[in-house]
């Protein structure tokens, strides 16, 4: 008897997924059609400038970032221009030689070498030789909070003590209040797997996230802690109620945004990291929906050197794990076109508890 029932339940659970997963696949797009890391309407060009060798472009569009005090977009066309430079440096060599002075070059040049750095077995010692070019970043642009977030992602691979953590961290605050890239940096610094705790790092993150404007990505930093807590380990336990917390505060933020929206899709693909962590998995689905098109390296990068391959793995077993716990549609329902809904709150979550 136990093993027809079992048999049975296997029976219904296949069913379950063969009926329910092509529904699922509503409002995702094709694998073929999944980018990874896809620039902007601005940086794309740029890039595909850089690739010939043109420096041009990638200037006027940095310019432009610092003369409207475009302090977001600045730090994001930076840190890619410069992990671009890192393979194709052809233009950003023509660009320093040309305009020696030029600082939006360097800003990037800041960037480019803090990544050079962190990539070497003798990371601090190649850390502390760059710190120049840090500074003359800073002297260039006294406005700009990006040399002050190269410098606090600077700080934490030199094992700079917690003072003088602190006074960059007030340069970078006093310049731009909300400055997510700054905050993200600060952040890992504090993490337990640095300099700090998940509890320090959760303090941080929801303080931050409290103080921050309605629709700052500055309020996806609990879901960050999150991520930090549930793949490092170690260390104290961080109650469920917090994890949680932080993916229901980044759940609302995302919803700020359109769907298939660039800007916030690494906070998307965060999220959707912690809430299949989780096992919230109908909220996770909600956020494969929400991405659209843009899977982005991190957090992917972080579990699997194939970034996208591991996106797109796990976006079909979360499709699969929902279509396998939705319940089959009775006779008398679909007769009257009803339709069952699935589990609401949290996606069939566990209960509150230690995780």
């Amino acid at each position: 008897m136990d093993d027809t029932m079992a048999l049975l339940r296997a029976l219904l659970r296949t069913v379950r997924m063969a009926r329910n997963t092509a529904s699922l696949a509503a409002g995702l797009p094709d694998d073929d059609e999944v980018l990874l890391d896809a620039p902007d309407e601005r940086l794309g060009p740029a890039l595909v400038a850089a690739g010939r060798g043109e420096y041009a472009a990638v200037g006027t569009l940095l310019a432009a970032t610092r003369e409207a005090a475009e302090w977001e977009n600045r730090d994001r066309y930076t840190t890619r221009l410069a992990a671009f430079a890192l393979s194709r440096a052809e233009w950003f060599d023509a660009w320093r030689s040309d305009t020696p002075h030029d600082p939006d070059a360097a800003v990037v040049r800041a960037e480019l070498a803090v990544c050079r750095s962190w990539r070497s077995p003798a990371r601090a010692e190649l850390l502390r030789q760059v710190a120049p070019l840090i500074s003359a970043a800073a002297e260039g642009a006294p406005r700009d909070p990006v040399p002050w977030r190269i410098a606090l992602d600077h700080a934490r691979g030199t094992n700079a003590p917690h003072t003088e953590f602190e006074q960059l961290w007030a340069q970078a605050v006093r310049r731009s209040p909300h400055h997510y890239g700054c905050h993200v940096a600060a952040l890992q610094y504090l993490s337990a797997a640095w300099y700090g705790s998940h509890g320090r790092c959760f303090d941080f993150a929801e303080r931050a996230a409290r103080d921050a404007l309605p629709g700052s990505l500055v309020q996806a930093l609990p879901v960050r802690a999150a991520f930090a807590f549930l793949t490092e380990g170690g260390g104290a336990a961080v109650h469920r109620r917090r994890l949680d917390a932080a993916a229901d505060l980044a759940i609302g933020l995302s919803a700020r945004y359109p769907d298939a929206d660039p800007w916030p899709a690494e906070v998307r693909n965060l999220l959707t990291y912690v809430l299949v962590r989780l096992d919230r998995w109908e909220d996770a689905l909600e956020q494969l929906r929400r991405i659209g098109p843009y899977a982005t390296s991190f957090p992917w990068d972080r579990v699997s050197d194939d970034p996208l391959g591991q996106f797109l793995e796990l976006r079909d077993g979360i499709r699969l794990q929902v279509a396998s716990d939705r319940p089959l549609r009775t006779r008398a329902a679909t007769r009257n076109g009803e339709v069952p809904h699935p589990r609401s709150g949290h996606g069939g979550r566990p209960g509150s508890g230690d995780h």
